[in-house]
């Protein structure tokens, strides 16, 4: 049986996208994203609980990211979880769990300024690399 990896997200970027090239002029971007659960606890006082999430995007939807996206933008990804390893200078052994998006919508509201976000709406990162490839940072 085949397992199901995807991910849904909605939240605010943390910080604009830090985009940077690999060989062969491939641009990856990545950025961390809140989603914020509000609930009311047992006596009634209203709870909010943020989550924050890293995500990465590839070749043209890093692009466009890096173009229309900046901190505090409300987005819709879409994507897989992925997990990667190195051993840092000290030799200890690091992981991280990364969301590599392959969709993507923004929610922020035209007008706002920004403009140009029809651009980004329900574009599909069908250019996503190998769960192997390997992060500049």
């Amino acid at each position: 049986m085949r397992g199901v990896n995807r991910v849904m997200l909605i939240g605010n970027l943390g910080k604009d996208p830090d985009v940077q090239y690999l060989e062969g002029n491939i641009a990856v971007a990545k950025f961390p994203l809140a989603t914020t659960e509000t609930y009311k606890d047992r006596s009634g006082k209203l709870i909010s609980q943020t989550e924050w999430h890293t995500v990465v995007l590839w070749r043209g939807l890093a692009e466009l990211a890096q173009k229309y996206l900046h901190k505090g933008s409300l987005i819709y990804i879409e994507g897989r979880l992925r997990t990667r390893s190195w051993e840092d200078k000290e030799g200890n052994k690091k992981f991280a769990t990364e969301v590599v998006g392959d969709n993507l919508i923004m929610l922020d509201k035209r007008g706002d300024g920004q403009g140009g976000h029809e651009a980004l709406e329900g574009y599909t990162g069908d250019d996503v690399p190998p769960p192997n490839e390997t992060l500049p940072f």
